[in-house]
């Protein structure tokens, strides 16, 4: 079982079917997410649909760029041989 799941997602020859499944599964966290009742917000933002998604890629994508950063520029990434 753990095979043929690895296989489905390491494997190139399965990628057309990979993308579908992920666009299946976003489309149905958008429609989800319009099914959510927002009368409780208590902040504007909240009342938006998808501002969640959208804070959560954003803030996804800051923090890769930020650990980049520290990585690359700050000095905290070492070469790969560092301990030999």
């Amino acid at each position: 079982m753990i095979k043929r799941v690895v296989d489905f997602f390491g494997d190139g020859k399965y990628a057309k079917q990979r993308h579908r499944l992920f666009y299946l599964m976003l489309a149905l966290i958008v429609v989800a997410d319009l099914l959510v009742s927002r009368e409780h917000a208590e902040y504007l933002w909240d009342r938006l649909p998808g501002w969640s998604a959208i804070y959560g890629f954003g803030s996804c994508i800051l923090l890769i760029f930020v650990s980049k950063f520290l990585g690359h520029r700050g000095g905290l990434m070492r070469r790969e041989d560092y301990y030999d």
